[in-house]
């Protein structure tokens, strides 16, 4: 392909269901000329005029005018058939996410459009190469994935496949720009950006669960309130539905030889054949029916907080592992009026305080040389303020469990007991969000920028994953997950090299390679 290129004016758009309508109205609102086809009768026309009824909503509510809207509508046209296309300078095909239908489109189209004519597919899961392979010219075929709801998630991945011509890419990339999006540039992997380093989140979540660390409920409030997220796993799964998730969660897992990192969960398999697929039949991990069932799992629920027992212990020996986190836990506690065992050993009478990075509270008891009975953890990963989580050994006395809860809630702040477990809830998830970030950035299927792009916009999450990573500090996420692959000694845990040589030299995340 030529280095120099026309403009795109002209779009056919294949396919008009729900990705196919949204893409078709973005991309009508910034003045392409839409050529918008569906091989089911009607299809198009209804796709249309739901298009034209959502512009008119946002008309009523001040955000469009009337005559931008007119425009709107008047540039999709509807033909008759894919011949309709020759004209087009990009084709998205945005039809069923199945490689044989999506290959047969892709060798029809070769035989319609013209040479400089680009196509793009919209494919969330297989293989740009693959697709691009039932074409004579696979240098003129890359991905083109958006994000639902189109209009609102202002995302759009787009990939290079092995044979796609760099031309391609940097079209694509100003068409993208054009609509208004954002693009971020990938190489052609399963679950390219935004799938990819969505799959630390929802199945660690469920390995928690799994081991009986704490329920659903507990798990998604956790890391709400201390990490930030704005939606718990758990949630996710119940708003994206079973039959979605668990599929992708499954295909990502195969495509990349069973790769230890994306492991699906037996439990969302069990719970799919049972037909709990989230909100949309009624029940997930939460009950949905009836009109008294919450849309979601109350913030802090009312047995959080407990009322403080004169009779438990007011002191607290504090494990000074980790000096940083013990002044700060030594500061809380005495705010709130705990008095602190300042000895070498705990005496006999006081509460014991661990801190441990990655490493469960039986063995950071046991490491330490102090009675487990009297023993309990807390996570210091984050700066404590909204939620504290609390986390028992295996003998942890419940005398001692109340009094720690006790102790911490006592200002108010939400406290949560989980059983014993590595890495609490909150460490092991975002060290493992961050350590596929990584590898994501060292398999260079993005760069750096890009990957915190994708992931904050299309994800939602707090930080971008390498940003989160620097702010949280690479050498701890790294002792983190030394731990967590020591005591597990599962490879899913093993730290990417991208995380391990950049805390070991000192450097952000973010730090490209020359």
């Amino acid at each position: 392909m030529a280095a120099s290129h026309k403009a795109m004016k002209t779009v056919g758009i294949a396919g008009a269901g729900l990705m196919g309508r949204g893409i078709a109205q973005i991309v009508a609102q910034a003045g392409f000329d839409v050529r918008l086809l569906d091989a089911k009768p009607f299809a198009a026309a209804d796709a249309k005029r739901l298009i034209a009824e959502q512009l008119a909503t946002l008309v009523a509510k001040g955000k469009l005018s009337a005559v931008a809207v007119e425009s709107a509508v008047a540039h999709i046209a509807l033909p008759e058939s894919i011949a309709g296309f020759a004209d087009a300078d990009l084709v998205i095909e945005a039809i069923v996410e199945r490689l044989e239908a999506k290959q047969t489109l892709i060798a029809t189209l070769d035989g319609v459009v013209g040479k400089e004519c680009v196509l793009a597919t919209n494919t969330s899961s297989l293989s740009v190469t693959a697709i691009a392979a039932a074409s004579a010219h696979p240098a003129r075929v890359a991905g083109l994935h958006f994000f639902s709801p189109v209009p609102l998630m202002k995302l759009v991945e787009v990939i290079d496949g092995l044979l796609t011509s760099p031309v391609v890419i940097e079209r694509l990339v100003e068409f993208a720009s054009a609509l208004g999006h954002t693009p971020v540039k990938a190489k052609d992997t399963p679950g390219f950006i935004v799938n990819h380093a969505g799959r630390g989140y929802g199945t660690e979540a469920l390995r928690i669960i799994g081991e009986g660390v704490a329920d659903a409920a507990t798990i998604d409030i956790i890391l709400k309130l201390e990490a930030g997220f704005r939606m718990g796993p758990f949630e996710l799964l119940d708003l994206t539905g079973l039959d979605v998730s668990h599929p992708v969660m499954e295909s990502i897992y195969h495509q990349f030889y069973e790769e230890p990192r994306f492991r699906p969960s037996p439990l969302t398999a069990q719970r799919l054949a049972a037909g709990l697929l989230g909100r949309k039949s009624g029940r997930g991990f939460y009950d949905y029916r009836g009109a008294d069932a919450p849309a979601r799992p109350p913030i802090v629920p009312p047995t959080t907080i407990i009322q403080s027992d004169p009779a438990q212990p007011r002191r607290a020996w504090i494990s000074g592992t980790s000096p940083g986190s013990r002044q700060r836990v030594v500061s809380l506690l005495q705010s709130v009026g705990a008095e602190i065992d300042t000895g070498a050993t705990p005496k006999s009478d006081s509460l014991c305080i661990v801190l441990p990075s990655g490493r469960d509270a039986t063995t950071a008891a046991l490491d330490e040389r102090l009675d487990p009975r009297r023993t309990v953890a807390l996570d210091t990963l984050f700066d404590m303020s909204r939620h504290r989580t609390l986390m028992t050994t295996s003998v942890t006395e419940r005398h001692w469990r109340d009094a720690a809860k006790s102790m911490f809630a006592a200002d108010g702040v939400p406290v949560h007991v989980i059983h014993d477990s590595p890495g609490f809830v909150v460490q092991r998830t975002v060290a493992h969000v961050v350590n596929i970030a990584c590898d994501i950035a060292q398999q260079r299927i993005a760069t750096p920028e890009d990957i915190d792009l994708a992931v904050r916009i299309g994800l939602a999450y707090p930080a971008g994953p390498l940003a989160w990573g620097d702010a949280i500090g690479p050498p701890r996420l790294l002792r983190i997950l030394k731990n967590l692959a020591r005591l597990y000694g599962d490879p899913r845990y093993r730290p990417s090299l991208w995380l391990a040589r950049r805390a070991r030299l000192g450097v952000s995340l973010l730090t490209p390679e020359a």
